[in-house]
């Protein structure tokens, strides 16, 4: 049986890499250039190109740490080294859980959580290609590393939690209890068996939806795109989500936790890319007052 998921993830990891090693070597290149009309050239159609920025270190780092992990434990997921956690009783599952675990797999589900995945790693393409028609080479190259780090981020965080928890899928559970019907072990061998924990199809999805809103209420003048992000991005990770759990794939709290963590990063990563003049990070300040001293904390946003 064909892997999806994992192939999936490696799709969305390869894609990752290439925009930022194209966003980084053109950023590099930039940054020593002696010549300021290139970059005049880039951001001169379009004068809200100078909401984000990237620097090569800082970016170089935060990618090697995504794509390195991702990457990786992809490698030892595939060779099936893990053992993994065997299913334990149905009754001892969630009660939001228990109910999936007797559901018959829908292909016509799975295959919805696939191309919705995917529609949005080709979306986050997409949507770069046109920012660098409508803004210049040096926006497209921002954009691109924006949604590379999005990705690799949500995959490496994806992935670690899988191999901590090593929850089992709801599939693993009536593949126990078929092989007891036959008369075998109730044991699986299987890696994949237990990496229910969380969604990687519904982290991805919201990750990458969150940063193409982010980037398109940031950009756009009239906030109707954003808007339009919004529910497209919301209305994609519920189709995800749903094909997750009704494929057999995934119990419901593992596509939650997955798209609470894609929302996470995918809001985090465009806001640490703001321009230091329009958004600075949560600060604490310590101050004398009359009679002893005070604290202050701040921020925008």
């Amino acid at each position: 049986m064909l892997r999806t998921q994992p192939f999936a993830r490696s799709l969305v990891s390869c894609l990752s890499g290439a925009l930022a090693l194209a966003a980084l070597s053109s950023t590099a290149v930039a940054q020593t250039s002696s010549s300021p009309s290139t970059t005049e050239r880039a951001t001169s159609r379009d004068p809200v190109d100078a909401h984000f920025h990237v620097d090569p270190i800082t970016d170089g780092a935060i990618l090697s740490v995504g794509v390195g992990f991702s990457g990786l434990l992809e490698w030892i997921i595939g060779t099936g080294e893990l053992r993994p956690q065997q299913p334990g009783e149905t009754d001892r599952l969630l009660p939001i859980d228990r109910g999936v675990v007797e559901l018959e797999p829908s292909t016509t589900a799975t295959i919805v959580s696939n191309v919705g995945a995917l529609g949005t790693v080709a979306y986050a393409v997409g949507t770069t290609l046109e920012s660098g028609l409508r803004g210049g080479v040096t926006r497209a190259l921002v954009d691109g590393m924006i949604y590379a780090e999005t990705a690799a981020l949500t995959l490496a965080v994806t992935d670690l939690a899988k191999i901590s928890v090593r929850r089992p899928r709801p599939s693993a559970y009536r593949a126990r209890d078929e092989r007891v019907a036959q008369g075998l072990s109730p044991d699986l061998s299987g890696t994949d068996n237990a990496l229910s924990f969380f969604s990687g199809h519904a982290a991805i999805t919201a990750a990458l939806s969150t940063t193409a809103t982010y980037l398109a209420f940031a950009r756009e003048k009239s906030p109707l795109r954003g808007y339009l992000t919004l529910t497209g991005g919301v209305i994609v990770t519920g189709l995800v989500s749903w094909g997750r759990v009704y494929g057999g794939k995934h119990f419901p709290t593992d596509v939650i936790a997955g798209t609470m963590a894609g929302m996470g990063v995918g809001l985090l990563v465009p806001h640490l890319h703001r321009q230091d003049d329009e958004s600075t990070p949560l600060w604490v300040a310590f101050a004398p007052v009359g009679g002893g001293s005070g604290v202050s904390a701040g921020g925008t946003f």
